[in-house]
């Protein structure tokens, strides 16, 4: 460990985080490795080492020959001061050498409140931010993740971005580079060849054409690129063939998913309008069943977690889960291992799932309604009614649990203050269905409401529609808070409003929005998606000093035909199927969910077969 480091860890929270050497952590021998890549994760450590898809693809790439990926976190706020102050770049924690010495510097995306923290990295590392002023070879800069849908707030920081799943894409252009650095490549020719990769976009081939009012007349593709006109994402079409990472690292520190994580499937059936990671992760593809009973226990016998998690976007979805659930319990009782199961649908909770869970330390259970009334219900397309959820927990309370959390939005399209004030109705009625079949009432009940405000995300049904501005979010907060204050047996969170507000600013932003981005780093912002670092008014002067107007982005409808920052990457699903989404939402028109009947979307043609198996 380099001196330095040893001085200055005492004297910072959690110095765990940035020592490395867990179990698991692969560590090479430098004379076999001619290519490093620096896996960096725009959170810390704790946040970061939760991520499923970050432990994938370091195994994935640590797999390749000569390839050593390394760990990358963004530093809490004493250990980026001790850097600064003591001349320390940021490091990798399996070698502690500095990421500028890496030929790839790789970030994953999750949440739009971490960009600042990508700047923030890239200039501990001593790299320049924009992608021009990096004219060599390397580091090559590159981005992936649910973010990377819409590229264009951080176009002009990126070399290129990877759209969709990493497994198989991320080998093809680390093999790419292999090459390009052998013959010794410019960066331009070998930006001009990953492009040809399925999967990845090259900002720098891509020039925005703006109208005289701000809009955008059409994403220009650059003379002599050779770029296609449209990115097609990438998937992994056979789950049970693909990297699992059995073997993974055990953290030194706790954080925040320490358990085993086995994921079910991938994409979605249900088509939830509001929801970008049901459309984007679309078609469904599930790992068998028995392949997830052999991961999960011996993932377990490797790290010796007592906890495992069955995870997906709708858990309950999966069609052989309490089979599964059969097939794990042998193993879990006779190992104290408890089994969770987030994202349960609240219309296929059922007493053979309740029981089966019920084995095992009994948490809070979380579900999702969304919205307060069926009208509203529908026209989100959640297609859950309310006697789905009271049934679901009335099937919990019978089997023991006293604890549930109910999660909602508001100012999703069409929403009207009886939708607010059918959020408190609904709460209330889970009350009365505790006391109507608790199995032991005098443990009490706790009953949280949780409200989101909405955030339109590209490539969904809402991607055209305005948010509704802060001060009638605040509005709708106040009338449902008023609403629960004779209700002691209910506890109501809501987000605060100056996130969500800049995350939608960011999240449909387009490459204008890459100044503000800069000028608000300038301004110290880092670190934006914890609230002991987010200053919104940095925010606000940086768009004031940048000239832009972040209502346009958050609070404009954007009208049926208007090119859109993100127009040229391809989900699968069609704009046409989205479009015809948005229009049943105010039709007040359900679409049935992928097993019921196919709906159209679009998203069959990433498979070879042309069939999903939802």
């Amino acid at each position: 460990m380099d001196k330095k480091l040893e001085r200055i860890l005492p004297r910072v929270q959690k110095p765990a985080r940035y020592v490395g050497g867990e179990y698991n952590a692969v560590v090479k021998d430098r004379a076999r490795v001619d290519l490093r890549v620096a896996f960096c994760f725009p959170d810390t450590y704790e946040i970061g080492m939760s991520n499923l898809g970050m432990r994938i693809l370091y195994g994935v790439m640590n797999q390749m020959e000569g390839v050593w990926c390394e760990r990358v976190f963004a530093p809490w706020g004493d250990m980026e001061a001790e850097m600064r102050e003591n001349h320390i770049p940021l490091y990798a924690l399996e070698s502690g050498d500095g990421v500028a010495g890496f030929d790839v510097v790789a970030f994953s995306l999750g949440y739009e409140m971490a960009y600042s923290n990508v700047l923030n990295m890239l200039d501990l590392a001593g790299l320049p931010l924009r992608s021009t002023d990096r004219p060599g070879l390397g580091p090559l800069v590159v981005a992936g993740g649910t973010c990377a849908y819409n590229p264009e707030p951080l176009a002009p920081f990126i070399d290129f971005f990877v759209l969709g799943e990493g497994e198989e894409v991320t080998p093809e252009y680390l093999q790419l580079y292999r090459r390009a650095k052998a013959e010794g490549w410019s960066k331009g020719r070998f930006l001009r060849a990953a492009a040809q990769i399925e999967g990845i976009y090259v900002p720098a081939f891509c020039a925005p054409i703006y109208k005289e009012d701000g809009t955008l007349a059409e994403m220009r593709a650059v003379e002599g690129s050779g770029a296609p006109e449209t990115v097609r994402k990438r998937i992994v079409e056979d789950m049970d063939s693909a990297y699992f990472p059995v073997e993974t690292i055990i953290p030194s520190t706790e954080i925040v998913h320490d358990r085993v994580m086995l994921e079910l499937f991938r994409g979605c059936i249900r088509g939830c309008r509001f929801c970008q990671a049901g459309y984007v992760y679309r078609p469904v593809r599930n790992r068998s069943r028995e392949q997830l009973a052999d991961q999960g226990i011996r993932a377990c016998q490797d790290s010796g977690y007592q906890e495992m998690t069955l995870s997906s976007l709708s858990t309950s979805d999966y069609p052989d889960l309490v089979g599964l659930c059969d097939d794990l319990e042998g193993y879990c009782v006779g190992h104290h291992v408890n089994l969770n199961l987030p994202s349960l649908r609240a219309d296929n909770f059922s007493m053979a799932l309740a029981q089966r869970l019920s084995r095992g330390r009994k948490a809070g259970l979380t579900f999702a309604p969304e919205a307060g009334t069926q009208r509203l219900r529908d026209a989100i397309n959640k297609n859950l009614t309310e006697e789905d959820l009271l049934q679901s927990v009335r099937t919990a309370f019978s089997n023991g649990w006293s604890a549930v959390k109910l999660y909602f939005m508001l100012g999703l399209p069409t929403e009207t203050d009886a939708d607010v004030l059918g959020i408190a109705d609904l709460a209330r009625k889970v009350y009365f269905a505790w006391r109507e079949c608790a199995a032991n009432r005098a443990r009490g009940v706790r009953i949280t409401v949780s409200t989101s405000w909405f955030v339109p995300k590209p490539h969904t049904a809402f991607q055209w529609e305005a948010q509704i501005t802060r001060a009638e979010y605040q509005r709708r907060v106040d009338l449902l808070r008023d609403a629960f204050q004779r209700d002691k047996s209910i506890t109501y969170n809501w987000h605060d409003p100056e996130t969500s507000y800049l995350e939608a600013v960011l999240a449909r932003g387009d490459r204008r929005l890459a100044d503000v981005l800069e000028a608000a780093w300038r301004r110290g912002a880092r670190m934006d998606a914890w609230s002991e670092y987010f200053d919104f008014q940095r925010w606000v002067d940086a768009l004031a000093e940048c000239g832009v107007d972040g209502d346009f982005y958050a609070h404009r409808e954007r009208s049926r035909y208007e090119v859109l920052p993100w127009c040229r990457i391809d989900t699968g699903v069609t704009p046409a199927f989205l479009r015809r989404e948005r229009q049943r939402c105010y039709d007040s028109k359900t679409t049935p969910d992928c097993r019921t009947q196919c709906s159209g979307c679009g998203a069959s043609r990433l498979l070879k077969g042309g069939v999903c198996n939802g």
